[in-house]
């Protein structure tokens, strides 16, 4: 079976990198390859640097495993808000590098990034929940409520907006925008120099600061799985081949 996420360590910094040949949705199997690569980052004392493949981060959940809904479903719904939580507090810096299309739940491992970095070109980041008819889970609301500006986190959470490289940064949803042969090279020299901090006193303040937004995700995680599994999936409508 051909591994869906690369870990590569090279000194301070490990790269991990989400691939599965088409638009990186995050299955059960990419979930757990991602926590296991982040296990080796971890067991590295590493700086994270976090990318997809060119053109896409991630699109999101795996529609096949939402549409059948039951125990598997819930199970990786819950598995991907807490891989986010888990960057959120991540002992070492992550930097996020995104080389294009980032939807729903893509766009909620982007924004646990400690610093984000995108790249130009015509692509999209957006949580589509709402334009699929989805309500948005109680932790996407936290997620989007703890790194965007006020007006485009209810933009963003009740009317879907998309947004493109060239209002993202205003929004909150990326850090800084480079040219996309430059990602790379930024996002490891960004590490570089991250690794250079006091990593105890990067982690134990990062979550000083990130305290009630940790308890806020932790609490939406527990609320939305009990309702997930308290009842059938929700119907999901494959409009323009989004996801959750």
């Amino acid at each position: 079976m051909t591994a869906l996420v690369h870990y590569r360590c090279d000194g301070p910094v490990a790269t991990i990198t989400m691939d599965d040949g088409k638009a990186n949705v995050l299955s059960p199997t990419m979930l757990a390859e991602l926590n296991a690569a982040l296990d080796r980052a971890l067991a590295n004392d590493a700086v994270v640097v976090l990318t997809g493949r060119p053109g896409v981060f991630s699109a999101g959940f795996d529609l096949t495993v939402l549409r059948r809904g039951g125990s598997e479903a819930a199970a990786m719904v819950r598995s991907g808000f807490e891989t986010a939580e888990r960057l959120l507090s991540f002992p070492t810096p992550v930097v996020v590098a995104c080389g294009g299309h980032a939807v729903a739940m893509g766009v909620f491992l982007l924004l646990a990034g400690d610093y984000r970095i995108g790249a130009q070109g015509t692509f999209k980041i957006t949580a589509n929940e709402v334009a699929i008819g989805l309500t948005m889970p109680r932790a996407a609301v936290e997620i989007l409520r703890q790194r965007l500006t006020p007006s485009c986190f209810h933009r963003a959470v009740a009317l879907a907006e998309t947004f493109d490289q060239e209002n993202a940064v205003e929004a909150g949803m990326l850090d800084r925008v480079v040219h996309r042969d430059e990602l790379l090279a930024v996002a490891h020299e960004l590490a570089g120099s991250f690794a250079e901090l006091d990593l105890p006193a990067h982690r134990t303040s990062k979550l000083r600061a990130r305290a009630s937004s940790l308890a806020a995700l932790h609490d939406a995680i527990l609320a939305d799985a009990a309702e997930l599994c308290g009842r059938r999936a929700p119907a999901v409508r494959p409009t323009r081949g989004a996801v959750l």
